[in-house]
C-alpha cells in the first residue's frame, strides 16, 4: 500500500491533490514556485516558456535526494536557471524566423508587484526589451544578481562559470543595461495621467490629442507574430505614429480600451466586440508617451485571464 507521502502530488501551478499531504520536496517547490516563475520569465520574456521551465525544474527536483541539499532555494534556482538558459537559446533561434517585431509576453499582475519598485522595473516591458539585447548568460547573470541578489558563487554554479568570470559578466551586463534602460523615474500618477490622455485620444481618433501626448521621437512596436496584422517594423516619430493610431483604432467600431495593470505598470487592454485583441503598454518620459508596445499575437495573450504572481 502506498503511503500518503509516497507520491509527489503538486503540479507546477502549486496545487496539491485533495486529501493528500505534500511531501517535503513538493512543499519546497510550491513554496518557491512564484520565485522560480519570475526568474524564468525575466530570463526568457515568455510566460508560456517560463511555465515549461517550471515543469522541467519540477521533474529534476523530484529526483533529488533532499538529504544532500543544504539550501533548497538556491538549488531550485540553479535548476530553473539552467533550464531557462537552454530554453532561451532555443527561443533565440526561433526569433530569427519570427514575423515582425518580437515583444515580451504581457502579464496581468497584482497590485503588490508594483509596490516592489525594483521588481516592477525588472518586469516592465521596457526593461525586458533591454534584457533582450544581452547574450543568454549575461541575461541570466544580470537577472540573478541585480534582481534577486543571488551570491556570485551561487550564480557561478547555476551558469557553470567560475565566480571570477561571473563577476566580469555581471559588470559587463550592468554597463550594457545602464546605457539602454530608461533613466527617468516616473511616478504612478504621471503614468496614469499620460495613459488616460493616450486612451481618450486613441479611442476617439483625436489626432491633435495624440500629437499633444506623444513624444517627438515616439516609437510604436507591434507584435502580431504573423497571426494578427501588426506593423512589421518599428514606426518612429510623432506624426507617423499619431496618424497611424488615429486612422486605426479610432475608426474601429465596438472598440474599448480598458485600463489594467500589466507587467506591474498601468496599461491598456483593447477589446474588439468584447473580445480580447491587443495589450498595449507604454513608456513614459517627461509626461509624454515615448514608446508604445502593442501585442496582438493571440499565443502571447493566454496569461491575460488571471493575475500572475511574481515574487523575489
Amino acid at each position: 500500500m502506498k503511503s500518503e507521502h509516497s507520491e509527489r502530488t503538486a503540479d507546477t501551478d502549486g496545487r496539491v491533490a485533495d486529501g493528500v499531504r505534500a511531501d517535503p520536496a513538493t512543499e519546497a517547490f510550491v513554496a518557491h514556485r512564484g520565485l522560480l516563475f519570475t526568474v524564468a520569465y525575466e530570463m526568457i520574456g515568455s510566460a508560456a516558456d517560463a511555465e515549461d521551465v517550471l515543469q522541467e525544474t519540477w521533474l529534476r527536483w523530484a529526483g533529488v535526494d533532499l538529504g544532500t541539499v543544504q539550501n533548497q532555494r538556491a538549488f531550485l534556482v540553479r535548476i530553473a536557471t539552467r533550464q531557462a538558459l537552454s530554453r532561451l537559446r532555443a527561443l533565440g533561434r526561433r526569433k530569427e524566423s519570427y514575423i515582425g517585431s518580437w515583444l515580451p509576453e504581457p502579464l496581468l499582475t497584482a497590485p503588490d508587484v508594483a509596490e516592489d519598485i525594483e521588481l516592477a522595473d525588472s518586469v516592465s516591458t521596457a526593461m525586458l526589451l533591454v534584457l533582450e539585447t544581452l547574450a543568454p548568460t549575461e541575461r541570466a547573470v544580470f537577472v540573478l544578481r541585480e534582481v534577486f541578489d543571488v551570491e556570485y558563487d551561487e550564480i557561478a554554479e547555476a551558469v557553470e562559470k567560475s565566480p571570477a568570470a561571473v563577476r566580469q559578466i555581471a559588470h559587463r551586463a550592468r554597463t550594457h543595461v545602464a546605457a539602454r534602460r530608461p533613466r527617468e523615474v516616473v511616478s504612478p500618477a504621471e503614468t496614469r495621467d499620460a495613459l488616460d490622455a493616450f486612451r481618450r485620444a486613441t479611442q476617439t481618433g483625436d489626432l491633435q490629442g495624440l500629437l499633444d501626448i506623444l513624444a517627438p521621437d515616439v516609437v510604436l512596436m507591434g507584435d502580431g507574430g504573423g497571426i494578427k496584422q501588426a506593423v512589421l517594423h518599428p514606426v518612429v516619430g510623432v506624426d507617423k505614429v499619431a496618424r497611424l493610431l488615429a486612422t486605426g483604432l479610432g475608426r474601429v467600431t465596438e472598440v474599448s480600451l480598458l485600463p489594467a495593470q500589466i507587467n506591474a505598470y498601468p496599461a491598456l487592454i483593447v477589446r474588439l466586440g468584447g473580445v480580447l485583441d491587443t495589450v498595449i503598454t507604454l513608456r513614459i518620459a517627461g509626461g509624454l508617451v515615448s514608446a508604445i508596445y502593442a501585442v496582438r499575437n493571440p499565443e502571447k495573450l493566454s496569461h491575460m485571464t488571471q493575475e500572475t504572481a511574481l515574487r523575489r
